[in-house]
């Protein structure tokens, strides 16, 4: 491509300014391209880890807290929609006041998010606290892209994306092993206390070696109306998803929050394409590899994090695992993951990336409707093989959405396209888990009062089966102290069959996602950008 951003480098001793394929070279530790691909891998890492690790946590926070299963989804949903919501926002307070200060504002404030997390005695102040977190590391993950792109020449920056997709793959793989061992043998609390020294090592890393490049164009002004109709569309559709199951389907206020949602965001497309400096510049979509993209990285997103969440509560409260046991019977999903990762990376460099990302997607459908079948005696060498078809169908996109969506996007909008990228996955975990648990709550709602007659269990109040279907949705036999071993059995067994239903519905549903998702990754393509780096020779 003919057109080029010019980056200014503003650390000590920095005169001239350098165009991001021939940055300033450093024979220090300042700008040294691999030191700052590991600082930034360090806080993204952080990030991307906490998308998970809390999945694994949330039936101790749900126990300990006393939390409601709407309570437990804001926990991971109120996480994914502040970092969504912010994410493109954020790559564009790098842009203007530089990508160091605004990743290093983003590791301290993380990692004292995660420390308040870990001393909050009430749910609203785990979530509110969750949400904060989620608008820090928005600041992360732009920044880290775009010191990568300013500080790696052009023939090695795919390299640089490829690694560091493959920290966010892993790091977001390793979450429920590295929250059971932590939930087991500490307490929930550990989980978001071990991102505090963390967060120390990263911001040490961050002033000894980050060097500050600012584009010469960079924005003088912000699109203070597209954040707002932009952020209020996504809250209403989450909102709505959540909030159907209890509302009904057919609730006016539900089609309400539906209806502001969509004129939200016909407003924004409206707006985006008459103000100057837009939040998103709409011509990007005119690619349709970008546009496809990032739909996949939705629909990739709605499948994983959907299907995962309640997996979690499978394991540990119909199996009887202990966290460390849920954690490690996900090992063969976290494996697959990191090692399918440097493979999907060598097959997308080779074969380009429709046909890598077609067959991971494939492989993802496989995986969810397996989990589909999934029963309460399942044997753990079954669920295995579906977890470990999940890793090896997630690997490829993981890798190579970052070259699809940023190297089919002009040179000098490529840090808008990896905010973009990162903010359509949190939109899609976010949604993925309102919509699957929409769907376990109907199948739930509709299922328990008739399996609980059918059981011969004495005939529940409303207010008892209401509160009953809460704790089936999340897989706990709700059984009273004093009770008979005979009819405490019995409720066990309309609990557990109950959640699996649930459970299987909305991983078909996620199967069907999945589904799609292969016809979308057909449309994708390499970009020019990503040519640059295809053939770079090793560091």
């Amino acid at each position: 491509m003919t057109s080029q951003t010019t980056i200014s480098a503003t650390g000590p001793g920095d005169k001239a300014p350098a165009a991001p394929s021939e940055p300033t070279p450093s024979t220090g530790l300042r700008g040294h391209p691999w030191f700052t691909l590991i600082t930034v891998a360090v806080g993204v890492m952080m990030v991307a880890l906490d998308g998970t690790i809390v999945a694994i946590a949330n039936p101790a926070i749900q126990k300990d807290l006393g939390a409601s299963f709407a309570d437990v989804q804001w926990i991971t949903n109120g996480y994914f929609l502040a970092l969504a919501v912010s994410l493109i926002t954020a790559g564009k307070l790098g842009d203007r006041f530089g990508h160091r200060q605004t990743f290093l504002i983003g590791v301290c404030g993380f990692a004292l998010a995660s420390g308040a997390i870990g001393l909050s005695h009430s749910i609203a102040f785990v979530v509110t606290f969750r949400v904060l977190q989620g608008l820090f590391g928005a600041l992360l993950m732009p920044a880290a892209l775009g010191l990568l792109r300013a500080t790696f020449p052009a023939e090695k920056l795919n390299m640089a994306i490829g690694l560091w997709g493959m920290v966010i793959g892993a790091s977001t793989a390793g979450g429920p092993i590295l929250g059971g061992v932590l939930v087991e043998h500490v307490n929930w609390q550990s989980v978001f206390f071990i991102n505090v020294p963390v967060g120390a090592i990263a911001l040490v890393l961050g002033l000894l070696i980050l060097r500050d490049h600012r584009a010469e164009n960079a924005p003088r002004s912000f699109d203070i109306l597209g954040i707002v109709l932009l952020s209020g569309a996504m809250f209403c559709l989450v909102w709505a998803l959540i909030k159907a199951p209890a509302w009904g389907w057919g609730s006016g206020t539900t089609w309400a929050f539906l209806a502001v949602s969509v004129l939200g965001f016909a407003l924004f497309a409206y707006w985006e394409q008459r103000v100057a400096e837009p939040l998103i510049p709409l011509g990007l979509f005119r690619s349709v590899p970008l546009s496809a993209g990032v739909v996949l990285m939705v629909l990739m997103a709605i499948a994983f994090m959907g299907g995962l969440f309640f997996v979690t509560f499978y394991l540990q409260n119909v199996h009887g695992m202990s966290p460390i046991g849920a954690g490690l019977h996900l090992l063969p999903l976290t494996g697959m993951m990191i090692v399918g990762s440097p493979l999907a990376g060598a097959a997308i460099t080779k074969l380009g990336p429709r046909i890598p990302l077609a067959g991971g997607m494939a492989a993802t459908a496989i995986a969810m409707y397996g989990m589909s079948t999934l029963t309460s005696d399942t044997s753990s060498a079954v669920m295995s093989i579906w977890f470990a078809l999940l890793g090896l169908g997630l690997a490829p996109v993981m890798v190579g959405a970052t070259e699809v969506i940023v190297g089919n996007a002009p040179m000098e909008l490529s840090g808008v396209a990896g905010g973009l990228q990162q903010a359509a996955m949190q939109i899609g975990g976010s949604l993925g888990t309102a919509v699957l648990g929409a769907v376990m709550a109907s199948r739930v709602d509709n299922d328990l009062a008739g399996n609980w007659a059918d059981a011969g269990l004495p005939k529940l109040t409303r207010p008892q089966l209401d509160a009953t279907a809460e704790a089936v949705q999340v897989g706990v036999a709700p059984i009273a102290p004093n009770t008979p071993e005979t009819i405490a059995a019995k409720i066990t067994q309309v609990a557990h069959d109950t959640f699996i239903s649930g459970m299987s519905l909305a991983c078909l549903v996620a199967a069907g996602v999945a589904v799609i998702a292969v016809f979308v990754a057909l449309l994708t393509k390499r970009g020019e950008n990503a040519e640059a780096g295809a053939g770079a020779a090793h560091i």
